[in-house]
This record gives C-alpha cells, sequence and structure tokens, in this order.
C-alpha cells in the first residue's frame, strides 16, 4: 500500500520564515484584443466586478475613448480561455486582456483606436511585447470567438508596430506548392479545424466575414506575403 501523503502539520518547519528577495511577477508576453458584446462600459465593468461571471480583462476601453484599468498588468485575468495560438493553450497566464466597449457587430470610434493605440504603446515599451504578437481573441479561439468584429481596423494598429500586415499584393505569384495549412500553422493559427482557422484569418487580414472553407486566390496571396514576415 502506498504510504499516504504527508500532511502540511507534519512539514519540519524552521523556527522563522526567511523570505527570498530574488523573484518577480509573471512577464506578459501577448496582447489579446477583444469587442464587450455588450451595450456600454458600465455593463462591461459590472460583468467583470460579479465573482459569478468569472471574467474579467486588465483594461476596458470606452466609444469616447476613457480608459478603464481593472487589473495591475503582472496579474492573470479570465479574459482569453479555452484555446491555443502557436503552442501555448493558457493564454491567460502570459497576455494581457483588452476589451472594446461595442456590440459585436459595429464598427469601432476613433477615440477609442486612439486610446487602445495609447494603452498599447505603453505596454510595448514596458514589456518589450514583439509586434506579432498583438492578436485578437478570434485569432486564439477561433472556434468560439469571432472579436474584434470584422470591423477592427488591424492595418492601421500594424502600422504603429502592433502586429503584422500583408502590404500590397500587387504582382504576387504564389507558388503552386504554397501550403495552406503550414502557412496558417507558422502564422500561429490551431490548425486542428482548417476551416475555423480559415475564417478567423479571413476577418483578421482580409476585413470579411464569410464561412467559405476555401481562401480565394486574392486571399491566397495575404496568406502567402504574410507567412514570408513570420518565417
Amino acid at each position: 500500500m502506498a504510504k499516504p501523503a504527508q500532511n502540511i502539520k507534519d512539514v519540519n518547519y524552521t523556527e522563522a520564515f526567511v523570505g527570498t528577495t530574488n523573484f518577480n511577477l509573471r512577464k506578459p508576453q501577448y496582447v489579446i484584443i477583444h469587442h464587450t458584446s455588450q451595450n456600454s462600459l458600465k455593463q462591461t465593468v459590472r460583468t467583470f466586478t460579479m465573482e459569478r461571471t468569472q471574467v474579467s480583462a486588465h483594461y476596458v476601453i470606452s466609444r469616447d475613448g476613457k480608459v478603464q484599468h481593472m487589473l495591475n498588468d503582472y496579474l492573470r485575468a479570465w479574459q482569453a480561455g479555452k484555446g491555443k495560438w502557436n503552442n501555448i493553450e493558457d493564454m491567460n497566464s502570459c497576455s494581457i486582456g483588452i476589451e472594446l466597449d461595442n456590440n459585436g457587430i459595429e464598427p469601432f470610434t476613433d477615440k477609442q483606436i486612439d486610446a487602445l493605440i495609447s494603452v498599447l504603446q505603453a505596454l510595448k515599451e514596458r514589456f518589450g511585447i514583439p509586434q506579432s504578437n498583438f492578436i485578437g481573441h478570434g485569432d486564439y479561439a477561433p472556434v468560439r470567438k469571432n472579436d474584434p468584429n470584422v470591423h477592427f481596423p488591424w492595418a492601421k494598429l500594424a502600422a504603429r508596430g502592433f502586429g503584422y500586415w500583408y502590404g500590397d499584393t500587387t504582382g504576387v505569384q504564389v507558388p503552386k506548392e504554397f501550403n495552406e495549412y503550414l502557412a496558417l500553422r507558422i502564422i500561429g493559427y490551431d490548425v486542428s479545424d482548417v476551416s475555423k482557422a480559415i475564417i478567423a484569418f479571413r476577418r483578421h487580414f482580409c476585413g470579411v466575414e464569410s464561412t467559405a472553407k476555401v481562401l480565394s486566390p486574392e486571399e491566397r496571396k495575404v496568406l502567402y506575403k504574410l507567412y514570408t514576415k513570420y518565417l
């Protein structure tokens, strides 16, 4: 019979606790951008302060550009949930979550995006977050989520150093041997359900909300150009 685990009271501690001076808190490596799918900043703040909801984020940004900081950046918010990006399956432990006050279908306001860029710049400088590591919730969890919605200005953010963009595809020739599955995986998408990865990719980089499971020729050019930036 296996020996039972030792009770904590039986541990032979030293007489006095001595705390080490060599430690730190977690360092965020990613930023995940969301939309709230609610109708006001007040409603979202209430949701994030009710224990039974079990959801939270570090920042919430209102339509008029006001920023509500809700959790210390070093602490772990409950914002990303189940998903996968590259080999990361616990994104909450290594990311900062930013919620944009948006019902999920409307465009984002200029004041809101300007405020977001200011927050992202501060986070990038403070934590040294790489340009590639600013992604959407729908990128990390394409089976469950579609945020930020199709109106989100990813190209504008990429121009400021937050996330990659593909640029001009004029004259791009996609090699016959180009492997879409491999390209999506190298970018970071979970391709266990490749059709969902394609939908999320299309929403983020082509600004189209479509359930088509096959990329168009122009979308293949976008994917190919983007893929070369991640190599």
